[in-house]
């Protein structure tokens, strides 16, 4: 064990190296990463449409490579799915991570190539132990190992070899041979796709290892926790593992489940490291425990743009690359990467807390709002007026969702939120008004829309029953890995769904 801690060590610093390099030089770095894209695609289908040869600025990238939702590359994506090559990337693609997204029933098939796995995915993997034994040395997460909860599709061959399921199951499928010894469950287990059975069995074959850490969706990763401590009887997971030292999480935010967690997790010593991790990449990584944003990662083969929100939407909106982001304003993220995805809107909005280095918070997704009075409420607005809500009632939070209650002749508009409590507040009434309280303070739109009650009433509040949530996504097909209750809607399909179930 020495001998690989000395190893460890040794590839620690040299990466804390090249981690400073880009910390100290972003945008030589990106204008880099956008040069080398260019260069290998540029014999690809797609590269010689926009012409890619001619482009040597980031403003020629720009005027030639236009803007690309998921549905304006599907065409290129439904070639490589009949088994085409050299589309959008030029080395071959053979796998493709299943996403059913968050805000839309029609799945997401995006190309995985070898690139993408190793110089994004498997280095942001790696870049997770850098970053957590360098805040914290005397760490034994390598001495015990990780528990991986991933997603609950199978992988499926189709036409001409080619592979698809969900992102977990991928990246599980291209590990080393030597990191599947330092990961429980076995695969037999993690692919599963049953979720329920999933849970079971995999609850039965971690309970004796000696797991020093888990990753996982917050959500998926309680259902699980809670299962072992029934089965063990425990009501510390300490007193299961031990040894366990870190929670690796990301997908959703953390400030709902943070409570729950260091309920059953009975530990001051226990840490919690956010990444920012999706179908297309792993972006941005928390480098400070101190802090709760994250250092966006700009090595990855991952060039970055930005659309301001009140640009978003528009026919032609104003598009910004990294030297001219602004701090606390939000932003639609948008994507070149070493996977074939070119100018892509990935659905995430971020804003950044610091310039120098870049760092980043994850405020919401661009369907995930409420603008229904001209309140412009994202998720990031709601999660710390809930956390302000919860703070000072005593309350914890399972799950929630929130839609618009329309305007009608005789009452005005208002926010209804459905919430399941893991904790129910002491006071409801004292919990709306502080709810209320942290909208107007974490947004001016809805301050100004609440004042005096004459456009915008109180927020209203309905007790979801116990696991209403995870019935309504079990009769969605969206059971386990990435599939998240939808935040916020400014519509109530979602809401009048639910509320149907829950009477």
């Amino acid at each position: 064990m020495p001998i690989i801690q000395s190893i460890v060590s040794l590839v620690t610093n040299r990466r804390l190296r090249q981690i400073d390099y880009f910390k100290q030089n972003p945008q030589l770095v990106q204008e880099k990463t956008l040069h080398n894209l260019l260069k290998q695609a540029q014999d690809t289908v797609f590269g010689k449409q926009f012409d890619f040869k001619s482009i040597h600025s980031v403003e020629q990238f720009q005027n030639q490579v236009p803007i690309h939702s998921y549905e304006a590359l599907t065409p290129y994506i439904k070639q490589l799915r009949e088994g085409k090559q050299n589309i959008l990337w030029p080395t071959p693609i053979k796998w493709f991570a299943k996403s059913s997204g968050t805000t839309a029933d029609k799945s997401k098939f995006i190309p995985v190539s070898k690139e993408a796995l190793e110089e994004c995915h498997f280095r942001g993997g790696k870049d997770i132990i850098t970053l957590y034994s360098h805040n914290f040395p005397a760490n034994n997460m390598i001495k015990g190992k990780g528990l991986v909860i991933g997603g609950s599709q199978q992988i499926n061959s189709y036409k001409n070899e080619l592979y698809y399921g969900d992102l977990s199951a991928v990246l599980i499928e291209n590990l080393p041979f030597w990191a599947n010894f330092m990961r429980v469950p076995g695969k037999s287990i993690a692919l599963l796709d049953e979720w329920e059975n999933k849970i079971e069995k995999m609850s039965y074959a971690v309970i004796d290892e000696n797991v020093t850490s888990i990753s996982g969706v917050p959500s998926w990763t309680l259902v699980l926790i809670k299962r072992i401590l029934e089965i063990t009887g425990k009501s510390n997971l300490l007193d299961v593992w031990p040894n366990l030292e870190l929670f690796i999480h990301g997908g959703v935010s953390f400030v709902p489940y943070r409570d729950q967690f260091q309920s059953l997790i009975q530990s001051d010593s226990m840490n919690y490291f956010e990444t920012f991790n999706a179908s297309e990449g792993m972006f941005a990584l928390q480098d400070d425990p101190k802090t709760d944003d994250m250092l966006l990662m700009l090595d990855y083969g991952v060039f970055y743009e930005f659309i301001p929100m009140d640009e978003f939407g528009k026919e032609n909106p104003k598009v910004i690359p990294l030297a001219d982001v602004e701090l606390d304003k939000n932003y639609a993220l948008i994507l070149t990467t070493n996977g074939g995805l070119w100018r892509y809107v990935i659905g995430d909005t971020v804003k950044f807390t610091n310039t120098s280095p870049y760092k980043i918070k994850i405020t919401g997704r661009t369907k995930f709002f409420i603008n229904a009075f001209g309140e412009e409420l994202i998720v990031d607005n709601a999660q710390k007026a809930l956390h302000l809500a919860c703070n000072q009632t005593g309350a914890s939070i399972k799950e929630y969702t929130a839609a618009p209650v329309y305007m009608t002749k005789n009452s005005k508009g208002a926010h209804q939120w459905l919430i399941e409590f893991a904790d129910k507040p002491k006071d409801m009434k004292l919990f709306i008004d502080l709810l209320d309280k942290g909208l107007k303070e974490s947004n001016s739109d809805y301050e100004a829309k609440r004042h005096k009650n004459i456009s915008l009433d109180f927020p209203q509040i309905i007790e979801a029953k116990p696991n209403l949530f995870y019935r309504w996504l079990k009769t969605r097909g969206r059971l386990g890995g990435q599939n998240k209750v939808p935040r916020l809607a400014n519509h109530r399909e979602f809401m009048d769904s639910l509320l149907n179930m829950n009477n």
